[in-house]
């Protein structure tokens, strides 16, 4: 049978295509050496154990992961890691902390905590050794992963305040299955440690400012670190009286007060006092949130009076719900605010003209040299004297007797305000709200420096948090 010129090349295309198939299936399906290895380090790989995952995270040189094992004493499940001394190890005394010749064990071995894994407990055990030491006697000896005589691991105790920094120290213990005692000493652990290796160099701005911490009017005065770029708390002060805050220049040292280059503070007679004799060389900035806060009360007190005199001598009681029309700037008015201010310019009142005066004094603030916003300073006072406001003329009384302190804020080109200090003032108070309250002022010391201190950390072979 003869086939036309176009059949031919269509089998002959057909033939050509299933013998590149053919041997495309052949190359996909040919097992090469290479092949073959790899399937056998698959097949052959161990599963993961215990041990492996310890010796990752929490491994010491002179010591081995023994054995794991599973107890359910009790009906609860916990995880028990023996460990052993590598062999010919000298332990090491815990009194001089060199290594020593052994002398014998005790008689049962001891138990630290570790870090719970799928919510489980997990307990390293160790039979201690005692130590025949030259210099201390007979001493049990110094482990690696726990410190004196702590039945917590190091890492456990760094773990529960890595953890107590973001909820409360009753959560913290609540979720992890074990004692606020024990989360209230894995804190403190960890900022002592911080304490005694912070590095208190090349501090030249500080702020300072008092907290009230419990009923009563009971105070705290709270120190801290403003540079640019490093913003920490460096001291925390019962009371608010001259000797506490001179205590802590004392214990700060005097040379690096002298490096101290600005202040932050408010208007309390004693912290005056102090930072004048213990930081001469700094500039004392005051408080603007504390000086925009007594315009804002002599202003109130404008109000009062003239609302209550209204309100005696028989007149529609116009100033009333009007409280923040005063004391609000005007970007950040409500409709009905806006509304209510619009209708009150309109008549002749005592308490518009103290309005428009703190309207006025907020151009004191954007001079930038401190020669002409003391130039303004001076005619704003006048003006406002004349303005037969008692309140007002008060507030210009303390004014003129901070004229000095407040010049320096424009000498310091306008970098440093009471800003940065408000706003580590209301961390301060977020901390003390999520505790709800502590029961005893050391303990809220602890909490403050863990939070806001920005100490450094004992160092581990993995970050568990």
């Amino acid at each position: 049978m003869s086939l036309k010129p176009s059949q031919k090349r269509f089998v002959v295309g057909n033939f050509l295509f299933l013998g590149l198939l053919r041997l495309h299936e052949g190359l996909m399906n040919r097992r090469t050496p290479a092949c073959s290895v790899c399937d056998n380090q698959t097949t052959r790989a161990p599963p993961i154990q215990f041990k492996t995952l310890l010796n990752k995270v929490h491994r010491f040189k002179s010591f081995v992961y023994h054995s794991v094992r599973l107890s359910e004493e009790g009906g609860k499940a916990r995880i028990i890691s023996r460990i052993i001394p590598r062999a010919n190890s000298k332990p090491r005394c815990s009194g001089c902390g060199k290594l020593r010749p052994g002398y014998d064990r005790l008689p049962g071995p001891r138990e630290f905590e570790f870090i719970p894994v799928w919510n489980i407990p997990v307990s390293l055990s160790y039979t201690m050794r005692r130590v025949d030491c030259p210099d201390c006697g007979i001493k049990v000896e110094a482990v690696p992963w726990a410190q004196g005589k702590n039945t917590c691991c190091d890492a456990y105790r760094h773990f529960l305040a890595s953890w107590a920094r973001r909820l409360s120290w009753k959560k913290t213990a609540a979720c992890f299955h074990t004692k606020w005692d024990t989360v209230c000493r894995s804190v403190k652990w960890v900022v002592d440690f911080g304490l005694k290796h912070r590095d208190l160099e090349g501090i030249t701005a500080i702020g300072v400012d008092e907290v009230t911490y419990s009923k009563g009017h009971r105070y705290m005065t709270l120190v801290y670190q403003i540079d640019s770029g490093a913003k920490r708390l460096l001291g925390v002060i019962k009371d608010r009286d001259t000797t506490s805050l001179t205590g802590f220049f004392e214990a700060f040292g005097p040379q690096r007060c002298a490096k101290i280059k600005v202040v932050c503070s408010d208007m309390w007679k004693p912290y005056l006092n102090v930072i004048a004799a213990m930081l001469p060389a700094a500039l004392n900035i005051l408080d603007r949130f504390h000086i925009a806060k007594k315009l804002g009360e002599a202003i109130d007190e404008v109000r009062r009076q003239e609302a209550k005199k209204l309100a005696s001598g028989g007149y529609e009681p116009i100033l009333k719900n009007a409280r923040y029309c005063f004391l609000k700037r005007p970007r950040n008015f409500t409709v009905k605010q806006a509304a209510k201010l619009g209708d009150l310019l309109a008549y002749d009142l005592r308490s518009v003209r103290a309005w428009i005066l703190k309207e006025a004094f907020d151009g004191f603030w954007q001079y930038g040299s401190a020669r002409w916003a003391k130039w303004y300073l001076r005619k704003w006072c006048a003006r406002a004297m004349r303005s037969r406001l008692e309140p007002m003329k008060k507030f210009v009384r303390t004014l003129r007797n901070h004229e000095d302190l407040l010049m320096n804020y424009f000498k310091a080109g306008k970098l440093y305000n009471s800003g940065i200090v408000e706003g580590l003032n209301l961390r301060i108070n977020l901390c003390m709200r999520k505790a709800y309250g502590y029961r005893s002022f050391e303990l809220l010391q602890v909490s403050l420096f863990h939070t806001l201190g920005k100490l450094p950390e004992p160092k581990f072979t993995h970050k568990f948090c």
